[in-house]
């Protein structure tokens, strides 16, 4: 069992509508007495989740002396799935294969930001690298929102292997790079089974990595900033993914 802990209200309440069972104990801030903290201790209580009143130094210690918002709690973080799992999800889809791909990104904020995108947009899965990546952490999971909680994450251990699969499925690889002649507003997405492919924060994807995509397109620049976030990126080329399909 993975456990580690969870900090704040909003991150607490959003693991607590997706997933209450996955709760182990909470532990409240004995000086706090919030409207919000006290109507989330009567939700966590009515649903005999365990919670114990505690003082000020002890959820610092806890929360590593960030802000906690007067609550921690301990919670089995979601599970990450395999490639086999991958595989199945995708020979087994009814819809139209939606794929999000992460080559090396390191960064959880990022990560917990594409899945939140992820959810919104209704992507079926997010796929990362085993190594030299982030994987679900509690940074994850409370920029996520509950998002780790929706969105599957597959680990992967060799990507190109797993973008040759893909395509063998019929899903068209699309990689995202400054570097690509072609604007992803300039390009036909629409009904395609496809895969966006997205580069580790500051590298970009790398070169194995673009010589298995089946295209790469770019998001155009026109200021003096010659790339945006990875997580700002990935939800740029996912939304109009979704404007193309007319949804």
């Amino acid at each position: 069992m993975n456990l580690s802990k969870l900090f704040g209200v909003h991150a607490v309440q959003a693991a607590l509508d997706y997933s209450p069972e996955k709760f182990i104990q909470v532990w409240l801030d004995n000086q706090r007495q919030d409207a919000r903290l006290k109507e989330l201790q009567n939700q966590l209580e009515s649903l005999n989740i365990k919670t114990e009143l505690a003082d000020k130094k002890k959820l610092d210690k806890f929360a590593n002396g960030k802000n906690h918002q007067g609550i921690v709690a301990e919670v089995e973080l979601p599970s990450v799935h395999s490639e086999e799992q991958l595989k199945h999800r995708i020979k087994t889809l009814t819809e139209t294969p939606f794929f999000l791909v992460l080559d090396h990104v390191q960064d959880p904020h990022n990560l917990g930001a594409c899945l939140r995108t992820a959810d919104g947009a209704g992507v079926h899965g997010i796929i990362i690298t085993k190594d030299n990546a982030t994987g679900i952490t509690p940074t994850v999971c409370k920029v996520a929102s509950g998002a780790a909680e929706t969105v599957p994450v597959y680990q992967v251990t060799n990507l190109v292997r797993t973008l040759r699969w893909m395509k063998e499925q019929n899903i068209w690889i699309i990689g995202s790079t400054g570097e690509a002649n072609q604007s992803i507003f300039n390009t036909d997405l629409k009904n395609m089974p496809l895969a966006l492919v997205m580069g580790a924060e500051g590298t970009g994807m790398r070169h194995l990595t673009q010589q298995h995509c089946d295209l790469l397109v770019k998001i155009p620049m026109y200021g003096q900033v010659e790339s945006l976030n990875v997580s700002v990126a990935a939800a740029v080329m996912i939304y109009e993914v979704l404007r193309q399909k007319g949804e």
